[in-house]
């Protein structure tokens, strides 16, 4: 009677996440209907938008009708979505191919390992 009890709570756990999403469905939801153009090296930033993860190796700026996505040379340890994210800009105002970004868990002081931006491709709407 008590592993019945436990089987039928482990499958009412089981029941209760939802499946994970799949390694880039984020980046191609973020992508959808848009057209990637030529890569650059820096782009401006600006105070209304966020950087944020799409995966652990893939991360986003933008919003309206031009997101910017940075692929790292590798994926990050602590970059995910629900991370805040530290740059340490090179330039002012500029995220650059070769900054500096690091990962902040919810709760904790310490960010994650430094990882390095790559370069940026603009995916605009048509």
């Amino acid at each position: 009677m008590r592993a019945l009890m436990l089987i039928a709570a482990a499958t009412l756990v089981a029941s209760c996440t939802g499946p994970a999403a799949p390694p880039g469905s984020n980046f191609a939801a973020e992508t959808a209907g848009r057209i990637a153009g030529p890569t650059q090296s820096c782009i401006t930033t600006n105070v209304s938008e966020n950087l944020h993860a799409l995966d652990a190796q893939t991360l986003g700026y933008g919003t309206g009708r031009t997101i910017w996505v940075n692929r790292l040379p590798a994926a990050c340890p602590a970059i995910s979505q629900f991370n805040t994210l530290i740059v340490e800009p090179s330039l002012g105002g500029q995220y650059c191919r070769g900054d500096r970004v690091r990962g902040l868990e919810p709760g904790a002081v310490i960010p994650g390992p430094t990882c390095i931006l790559g370069d940026w491709v603009p995916y605009r709407l048509p």
